[in-house]
């Protein structure tokens, strides 16, 4: 178990009207220094599927098809214990100010990738956000009872926000 921080920035701009929230940075995803590093991770071929367009490779290039698209993307822990890239192992949370990025966005509704992102965000965020959360089935390589042709129409919900 180690204390770990979050080290980089949410991704939003005041036009963002969708905002997803994961639990914490994977291994892979810390290491790259943003979000869904994983290569199995399916995030990026579901928003890209979503918005109707290519998978994008690079940091800018991902950033530029989230903003174009009015989604934010952040994680709902800025400090916690942490096994590893262990969901389950999560401990002593420091919640991100969620309802701090709402207020500077147009944001509509707020996702949840998977069950974790939802229960951390309802037990440590949705209070001081003042906002309901719809959970989406996760996008990590763990939740593999979902395909991606599953998760693409699950996601597809986010459509009617942005």
């Amino acid at each position: 178990m180690e204390r770990v921080t979050h080290e980089f920035q949410p991704v939003f701009n005041r036009d963002s009207r969708v905002l997803i929230l994961g639990t914490f940075p994977s291994v892979k995803s810390r290491q790259q220094q943003f979000y869904y590093g994983h290569p199995q991770n399916r995030f990026w071929r579901v928003t890209a599927a979503l918005l109707k367009k290519e998978v994008p490779v690079t940091i800018e290039e991902k950033k530029k098809m989230l903003l174009d698209g009015h989604i934010a993307i952040w994680d709902v822990i800025d400090t916690c214990d942490i096994e590893g890239s262990s969901d389950s192992s999560i401990r002593n949370v420091k919640a991100n100010d969620i309802g701090g990025l709402l207020a500077q966005t147009s944001i509509r509704a707020v996702f949840a990738n998977g069950d974790k992102a939802c229960q951390l965000y309802r037990k440590y965020c949705m209070e001081q956000a003042g906002r309901e959360i719809i959970r989406l089935p996760s996008t990590s390589p763990a939740n593999a009872a979902w395909t991606l042709e599953k998760l693409i129409q699950a996601w597809g919900v986010i459509r009617e926000y942005m």
